[in-house]
């Protein structure tokens, strides 16, 4: 397996870089390395997945601060896997904000599933501790999901599909019919066993493996889910996007992860967005440039211009000797981000282009314009360098 690359060298930041700096770093790799771009590059997902694992882990403070200490060995779980349903690929993956490490997990897997009741004990020390199955809440899944430039400034409303896992309608969940005591555990949903040792006889509880702790069987097991109570349906969801959104923002779809064990709630959908480029707008946050062309006269003379923006077109003044480069804000003409409840500003930056073909008319205007002095302060100042350089 090749070792993973430090996660600052991901994002291509500092270790001092700042909560902003991580988010802007995220989104311009999310956006270049998206794999709807690269589509005949095999790694194209593993890239994408080695960015998002990095911002996941940068992005939390605590994790951030344990990955500092430790590196990777010190977020070892954390992050996007292969689990899930589908697998990353088709959009998703399982363990998205999970609980965490559990030590009951350790001690489960020692002795053998005492969930919660300890690893047993000596007889003469009062036996194991007898409990029931462990409640767990099911994971989160991550989900992309592509957004126009247009949906993303103004918001739109979103119909998708997903799978998600629900009760059995037929069984209401239970797994089966007709309810009976387990006859293993005769109720108590825990099994105990004891093993004699020099030291005494060791007792230890564990759950039952016939009803999983529930302490009852069925006698007919349901054929619509299995036996397991659960369905996997794929379900038609509609979701309202707040206007402002950008690449790497996340919404919440509540209760529509993985399922939970033991009657443990469902998890939930997180939708991450990738928003579209636009052909002349170019996004900066919540700020928006636009490069407008001027022609040299219009540079020089200065003119009116009509200039489009995300609400509609403004006029602007362009003063004369207008240079390439140079740039006007338009307040409040950026993005009206309700997801983050700002206003960003507009910048027009002007980019002046010189005829490729002149008549001959035009070429004698010009040429009678070069015989005054137009020289400015920058190009005296260069002509002066150039003689004393010769």
């Amino acid at each position: 397996m090749a070792e993973k690359r430090d996660f600052y060298e991901v994002l291509g930041i500092s270790k001092g870089a700042t909560e902003a700096e991580i988010k802007s770093a995220f989104r311009k790799k999310a956006k270049e390395l998206h794999p709807d771009l690269h589509k005949d590059d095999p790694h194209a997902e593993d890239k994408f997945k080695e960015v998002q694992e990095a911002y996941s882990v940068l992005s939390d403070e605590n994790q951030r601060k344990m990955y500092d200490q430790y590196g990777h060995a010190g977020v070892a779980g954390h992050g996007p896997s292969q689990g899930g349903p589908g697998g990353y690929g088709t959009g998703g993956f399982s363990g998205f904000d999970g609980a965490g490490f559990d030590f009951g997990d350790i001690f489960d897997s020692i002795f053998g599933g005492a969930s919660g009741g300890g690893f047993g004990g000596f007889s003469d020390f009062g036996g194991g501790r007898s409990s029931g199955p462990r409640v767990s809440r099911g994971s989160d899944i991550l989900m992309r999901m592509n957004l126009s430039f247009e949906e993303a400034i103004y918001g739109a409303e979103k119909k998708f599909g997903v799978d998600v896992v629900e009760d059995c309608d037929k069984c209401h969940g239970n797994g089966g019919f007709d309810r009976e005591e387990c006859s293993t555990c005769h109720g108590r949903g825990t099994v105990t066993t004891q093993q004699r040792t020099i030291l005494g006889a060791f007792t230890s509880t564990s759950t039952c493996p016939d009803c999983r702790g529930t302490g009852h069987t069925y006698k007919r097991k349901c054929s619509e889910c299995g036996g397991k109570g659960k369905v996997k349906n794929h379900k038609n969801l509609t979701i309202n996007i707040p206007a402002g959104i950008n690449t790497g923002d996340r919404q919440r779809v509540s209760g529509k992860g993985n399922p939970g064990q033991n009657g443990g709630d469902n998890g939930d959908l997180y939708i991450e967005f990738v928003v579209d480029e636009h052909d002349y707008f170019i996004r900066d946050d919540d700020d928006i440039y636009l490069e407008v062309p001027l022609t040299i006269t219009e540079a020089i003379l200065g003119c009116k211009k009509s200039i489009p923006t995300l609400y509609g077109n403004v006029k602007l003044n362009v003063s004369p000797g207008t240079n390439s480069g140079d740039k006007e804000r338009i307040k409040g003409k950026g993005v009206d981000n309700a997801f983050r409840h700002h206003k960003g500003d507009m910048y027009v930056v002007f980019k002046v282009y010189s005829p490729k073909k002149l008549s001959r008319e035009q070429k004698s205007l010009i040429e009678k314009l070069d015989q005054t002095d137009l020289d400015t302060d920058e190009i005296t100042k260069f002509n002066k360098f150039t003689k004393e350089n010769d």
